[in-house]
């Protein structure tokens, strides 16, 4: 035998080496198959889906897999309602819906369950499905379809319940049952399914003790004005087919129903709600009584004393509404009484709606007591004491002594600052005014090194009787000085103001950019009284103006982005207005310009508007609707996703 050369048989070994390292480096985790991407398919039911003639209050749906179901009380809509919650739970590959209310004759029920659905491992949803049948020879297969907005912002409208009625009288939205419903999505989107032809009402209600019906005032509703007629066409889709996810492989037609109308747009709201009654009353201090009303009032209540004289004993601080109302005394043998007895006639909301006279009896304790105040007092002035002893136990080192009086008590007042050109000053004072001295008050304008007197206007704000405003000619980049003489002012219990001096610059013109908008189209249906509100990213108002003439202008702006509505004011009244069920008022229109709007220095933009260009439901930036749509990820192919690591190890 010959013997294989050495250097034959370590070429050998060198070789085999090399294959054993190149199969470790491509050593991966057990391969266990493709993974399951289907979603869930039903099999079969009982009763069968589309039964006719069917009174089975027990539904069981079974499927290919074992089943999830998610977010039920949420995702599943039962119609006609049901008053009696119904039973829905899932057992390995079957879901079991147990209904408790009677079954109604010649009805169709359907229970949508949406994408509620999904495999009991990958959790793939069905999509939106829906299993139907009737207690009649027929399925009525007819829908209804749109949208819910918040009337006042344009917000969508989530969970609310949407639904019919072939009952068209005006009570029946109060008295019965929705007989068909459906529930908005994220985006507002309802789909009424199971609809028999005919004429119908809509209505959404937030619904908020399960009736079905809207019985509380406090309940969010919305009502199209008129009837809704169902109806069907035929129409054709494009469904696209894909090689791959980048790579179309045909695009095809796809005829199917379409069912009308599919494109409702329902405002929400709150009916104002009028319940009035006595909400609290406190005593704070001796010298100040507050009365809160839980609504608001056209009247003021009227006052009797049992143990004093109320006959102009006060000076009367009313909110706006008269909801609430501080009552200062100005008699000092009032105020040094410990509980002040009064009767205190109102009107009141009735259990029938209505306002009827009440009286009631209130006793006032003050929460701090006139002794409580001395106490308080005496001992400022112990500190003080204190304070000015260890002060001259430091004269030996040579300090001098001053401020040796007790320091005067001043009344508090608060003065704002500003710097727009725009902008007005405000004082407000901690009680109301008994004397004011303007001579005391001195506005300056700084010219060169001199300060120099300029006019002013001081008035008092309109329902404000502790809040004044000082009003004049701001120029652009010029120094202001404030200055308040001591005693200018002198509160009703004797206190005077202490010196207040401020000095205020103002910002240039070149900080400021400036925004119109000419309204054009379907924006000559506004009212007179509409206006433009400016807003800022949390959807808040910041600015305000009129529409004159088809124009809106924002002068002195800082630059920044802003978004804007229209609130169609047709009252006139300088707010927003909510309907009325019962006397068939919807309420004001609101419109959203579509872009957002980036204010810059110097610059003067001008924007057209035409509120007819987007239906209402597209017209809200998603940037502040705070509502977002729930975005539907499309989940990631995990076979395709196997292969490509497949390659990268290959």
């Amino acid at each position: 035998m010959v013997q294989q050369p050495t250097y034959n048989r370590f070429f050998s070994l060198l070789v085999l080496l090399g294959i054993l390292i190149a199969s470790c480096a491509r050593m991966a985790s057990p391969d266990g198959g493709a993974y399951d991407e289907t979603p869930p398919v039903m099999v079969r039911s009982h009763p069968a889906i589309g039964a006719i003639n069917s009174n089975e209050k027990r539904i069981v749906l079974e499927f290919d897999e074992y089943i999830k179901l998610q977010n039920a009380s949420e995702k599943v809509i039962i119609s006609p309602p049901q008053i009696d919650v119904p039973e829905i739970k899932t057992n390995g590959k079957r879901v079991i819906v147990e209904l408790q209310d009677s079954l109604k004759p010649h009805t169709t029920y359907s229970i949508d369950f949406g994408d509620a659905i999904t495999d009991n491992n990958e959790g793939n949803p069905m999509g939106q499905f829906a299993f139907t049948f009737s207690t009649g020879d027929a399925i009525d297969s007819m829908e209804v379809a749109g949208t819910i907005l918040e009337a006042s912002n344009l917000e969508p409208v989530k969970g609310m319940q949407v639904g019919l009625y072939a009952d068209l009288s005006d009570t029946a939205f109060t008295t019965k049952p929705l007989e068909r419903i459906s529930r908005t999505d994220a985006s507002g989107r309802f789909s009424i399914k199971g609809v028999a032809p005919g004429t119908y009402h809509i209505y959404g209600l937030k619904d908020s003790d399960q009736d079905y019906r809207f019985s509380q005032k406090s309940e969010m509703i919305a009502f199209f004005d008129t009837v809704v007629v169902p109806y069907s066409e035929p129409a054709i889709r494009k469904d696209t087919f894909w090689i791959d996810s980048l790579i179309i492989d045909t695009i095809i037609d796809v005829p199917y129903t379409r069912y009308l109308p599919d494109d409702l747009v329902l405002r929400a709201f709150k009916e104002e709600f009028s319940a009035q009654y006595l909400l609290k009353s406190e005593r704070p201090t001796p010298n100040r009584f507050s009365i809160y009303f839980a609504d608001k009032a056209d009247t003021l209540p009227t006052l009797r004393g049992l143990n004093f004289d109320a006959t102009d004993a006060f000076i009367i601080e009313k909110s706006l509404h008269n909801d609430t109302i501080h009552y200062w005394v100005k008699d000092s043998a009032i105020i040094r009484l410990d509980t002040l007895e009064l009767t205190i006639d109102y009107l009141y909301t009735d259990t029938l709606g209505k306002l009827a006279p009440c009286t009631d009896t209130l006793l006032l304790a003050s929460k701090k007591t006139l002794a409580a105040i001395q106490k308080d007092k005496e001992r400022e002035m112990e500190e003080f004491q204190k304070e000015l002893k260890k002060r001259r136990r430091r004269l030996k080192d040579g300090e001098e002594l001053t401020d040796t009086l007790p320091p005067i008590k001043f009344l508090k007042s608060k003065l704002t600052s500003i710097k727009d050109v725009y902008a007005t000053l405000t004082l407000t004072f901690d009680e109301p005014l008994a004397r004011v001295d303007t001579q005391a008050i001195h506005l300056r304008l700084k010219v060169d090194t001199l300060w120099k007197d300029i006019p002013y206007r001081f008035e008092q704000m309109e329902g404000q009787i502790r809040k004044y405003r000082i009003r004049a000619e701001w120029r652009p980049e010029q120094e202001y000085e404030l200055s308040i003489d001591s005693t200018a002012f002198t509160g009703i219990y004797g206190l005077h103001t202490d010196k207040i001096k401020q000095t205020m610059r103002m910002r240039s013109l070149d900080d400021y950019g400036t925004l119109a908008f000419d309204m054009t189209g379907g924006s000559s249906a506004l009212s007179s009284h509409a206006y433009v509100e400016l807003l800022n990213g949390s959807d808040k108002a910041v600015r305000r103006e009129p529409i004159v003439k088809g124009h809106a202008e924002f002068f002195f702006l800082n630059p920044g982005k802003y978004y804007a509505r229209i609130v169609d004011d047709a009252n006139g009244n300088g707010k927003w207005d909510t309907g009325v069920f019962a006397d068939h008022i919807q309420p004001e229109h609101v419109y959203y310009y579509p872009h957002v709007l980036e204010v810059r220095a110097l610059w003067d933009m001008r924007q057209d508007w035409d509120i007819t260009a987007l239906p209402i439901e597209k017209q809200k930036p998603l940037d502040i609707t705070k509502q977002k749509p729930e975005v539907k990820k499309e989940r990631r192919s995990k076979n395709a996703e196997r292969e490509e690591r497949k390659r990268k190890n290959q």
